[in-house]
């Protein structure tokens, strides 16, 4: 009886086998050499010539912000905006403070003063966000040095997205108002 059964199954097991590797061999080929072009490869199929296609007119990034605008620059007509050209909401300032405490306070501190973690251990300080002079530069500065960078301090436009910078200068301004703002002010 083993010995019937065992006559039938090497059969059935040959054939499904011999089938599997057929299947396999076959889409193995078609999927691994398919027709294609080569980035900037000539064609004949299209009139111009080209394998690759241009953009249709008037394509924009996803979620794209114009590289020449407000936004994007923090200037307008060439000069440092003095107003947040996004809306200041709670939402903002604390995304800005999470933001400003990971990328900016191991050298500026939590507070601005310019005593961060690697200050203590011996890089050099940089200035206090609260000194007069900064105080008095306007809100687009603080966007501009994140974007490229200033004096020892690198650019951040690679690792932090536009907006992001923008929350940190809203939230620079609200620890330089934190410091100096009069009680009469305050609600």
């Amino acid at each position: 009886m083993n010995c019937i059964a065992s006559r039938i199954r090497t059969p059935t097991f040959l054939l499904i086998t011999a089938a599997g590797v057929m299947v396999a061999v076959g889409c193995h080929d078609d999927m691994y050499n398919q027709p294609r072009y080569e980035p900037l490869e000539p064609s004949s199929f299209f009139a111009d010539g080209r394998s690759s296609r241009p953009l249709v007119p008037g394509t924009i990034l996803r979620d794209a912000i114009a590289s020449d605008s407000v936004l994007a620059t923090g200037r307008e007509n060439g000069e440092l905006v003095t107003e947040l050209p996004v809306e200041l909401t709670e939402t903002l300032l604390q995304r800005g403070r999470e933001r400003f405490n990971i990328f900016c306070s191991v050298c500026h501190g939590r507070t601005g003063e310019g005593n961060g973690m690697i200050v203590q251990r011996g890089f050099t300080k940089p200035p206090t966000y609260h000194s007069d002079r900064l105080r008095g530069v306007p809100i687009g500065h603080f966007f501009d040095v994140a974007t490229h960078g200033f004096g020892r301090m690198p650019a951040y436009a690679a690792q932090v997205p536009v907006e992001d910078r923008w929350a940190i200068a809203a939230y620079i301004r609200a620890l330089q108002l934190s410091q100096y703002a009069e009680v009469t002010e305050l609600p």
